[in-house]
């Protein structure tokens, strides 16, 4: 007898948001990138969504297996961008800035069509995907324009960002554990 499979999306909603968050407290300009972006981006944002991913598809949503399994790749693959030239490899040279800006906005399209595909669900995640979106296009914008004010902004949207999910995966979470919707979403 197989047991009932609990819900991964509070897991891979907090692996994003608290790697979001910290990612764009950087992006303001407060710390410089870090070991404390990378390891989050490894293991929370990377590993713990990518394992949330593959436990949604279990439970038959294809949505949310293919958001958090997505955005976990993208954190394992952007912590490579930034690792990889130190390993000496030859064809792991430095991204050139304006490839990096195709890179953030081919996430910026593919996030904006998996926010149409939000509009049947809670304001909350339909508010993730779209401030997601937004900063995509925004850190593409500033990456291309060499613009540091509009990184600085970029940063705030991330938190923002960051910070609706990170209320969204609690909600989730109060929601199942007591029985009954304690936080609107």
């Amino acid at each position: 007898m197989e047991g009932k499979l609990g819900n991964p999306a509070p897991l891979g909603l907090m692996g994003f948001a608290m790697t979001t968050i910290l990612l764009n407290i950087h992006n303001m300009g407060f710390y410089p990138l870090s070991s404390v972006v990378l390891s989050m981006g490894i293991c929370y944002g990377g590993i713990a969504q990518v394992i949330a991913g593959l436990l949604s598809f279990k439970k038959g949503n294809t949505f949310a297996a293919t958001a958090f399994t997505s955005y976990g790749f993208f954190w394992l693959s952007l912590v490579g961008i930034w690792m990889l030239p130190a390993t000496g490899i030859e064809n792991a040279q430095a991204t050139p800035p304006d490839f990096l800006g195709w890179y953030l906005a081919l996430w910026g399209l593919f996030t904006a069509f998996l926010w149409v595909g939000t509009f049947k669900n809670s304001k909350v995640q339909q508010f993730v995907f779209l401030s997601l979106t937004i900063l995509f296009f925004l850190l593409a914008t500033a990456i291309w324009t060499k613009d540091g004010n509009l990184h600085k902004i970029a940063g705030i949207v991330g938190v923002i960002c960051g910070s609706s999910a990170f209320y969204l995966a609690i909600a989730e979470l109060l929601e199942e554990v007591k029985g009954r919707r304690i936080l609107p979403y």
